[in-house]
Formats: structure tokens, sequence, C-alpha cells
């Protein structure tokens, strides 16, 4: 049987990828994070084990068991089998796994940003699956809202950004500004992409 992958960030909008069989889908035990790692000045949206939390996300398939280029993708997280902990429609319920980066490489300092046309992106995906609704509920099972967030739609530095409507931008706006985030402006700083 084909395995799945579940997606909690940008492989929740569908633009940024072309794996068949994409459907809504929920994550049990499981929060998301920004997370900071050494010699890298942008943040992974990650996962970490919360036995009170639910996380919405999407569920898409691997054709052939052919992890090589997902895992390339997401080439400093390891994936985990998810077991029976996604909640979706399927039957019979495939192998699903998702991915998370390694505790042992995640850091509690550094002078970390987050992307704001990743952040895009990854609302985008969850307006478009889940609406404002679900857009509202990415950012209240998300930690980490202390990271600061480079706002660089003029000119995206992430690789995949998209084009969004401005209806999608105002509720991006929306929730940053009620999380009181920190916003730094790209001529700010002497920020610089590396191993993205």
């Amino acid at each position: 049987m084909t395995p799945y992958f579940f997606g909690y960030g940008s492989l929740v909008n569908r633009n940024t990828h072309s794996y068949p069989d994409a459907r809504p889908a929920q994550l049990d035990g499981w929060r998301r994070q920004w997370v900071r790692t050494e010699g890298r000045d942008i943040v992974y949206l990650s996962v970490v084990q919360n036995p009170a939390t639910r996380i919405d996300g999407l569920i898409a398939a691997v054709p052939g068991a052919d992890w090589a280029a997902l895992d390339k993708r997401e080439y400093s997280y390891e994936r985990h089998a998810s077991g029976g902990a996604v909640v979706h429609d399927l039957a019979p319920a495939p192998d699903i796994a998702h991915y998370a980066i390694p505790a042992d490489i995640a850091v509690d300092h550094g002078d970390h940003v987050i992307l704001l046309s990743y952040l895009d992106v990854v609302v985008q995906g969850f307006l478009r699956e889940f609406g404002t609704d679900g857009a509202a509920r990415f950012f209240d099972t998300t930690d980490g809202w202390d990271t600061p967030i480079l706002n660089d739609r003029a000119a995206p530095i992430y690789p995949r950004h998209q084009t969004l409507t401005e209806a999608e931008t105002t509720v991006v706006d929306q929730h940053m500004n009620r999380l009181s985030v920190q916003i730094k402006q790209r001529e700010e700083t002497t920020f610089a992409a590396r191993n993205f």
C-alpha cells in the first residue's frame, strides 16, 4: 500500500508540491513550534509531542514509497512514523509519517528569524484547506512567536513563495498583530540566508 506523509506547515499549501491524493487531516498529540538551530539564521517550523493538542494538516501519497525527494526537501528533519495519531478519511488506513527537527540540534539562543514569505505560504495553505478558523488554529497551536519575523515580502527569500490575495495577506497581518510579534524590516538586518 502506498504510504502517506502528514504535512503541518508549507506542505499544507498544495502549490508547493505535486504529491497526489492530498486531503485535510489532523495529527493528535503534537504541537507546532518554531525551532532554532546552530548555523542557520532561519528557524524551522517543527512539531513537539503534546498530548493535549491536535493540529490540522494535509496528508498526501508518496508514490512507490519513494521518500528521497521529500526527505531532501525536509533535509534537517527526521521522519517519524505517525502510527494511529493521524485522523483522516482513508480506508484502509495507510502508513503515514511526519517530520520533526531532532531535539539534539535545537538551541535556545541565537539571532534567528521567521521568514514572512514562508509564513505567508503556510497561512495561505491553511486558509484554503481550513478557512479563517483553521488559520487561527494554526497560530494558536504554534509556539515560539517571540521569534522576530523578517519582512521579506517585497523580495521573498523562501524559494517556494506564493502570491497572496489581499484578503489572505490581511489574515496573516491580523494574527501577527494579535500575537504582538516583532517585525524586522529586511534592510534593518544583516540576515544571510545560509543553508536554506
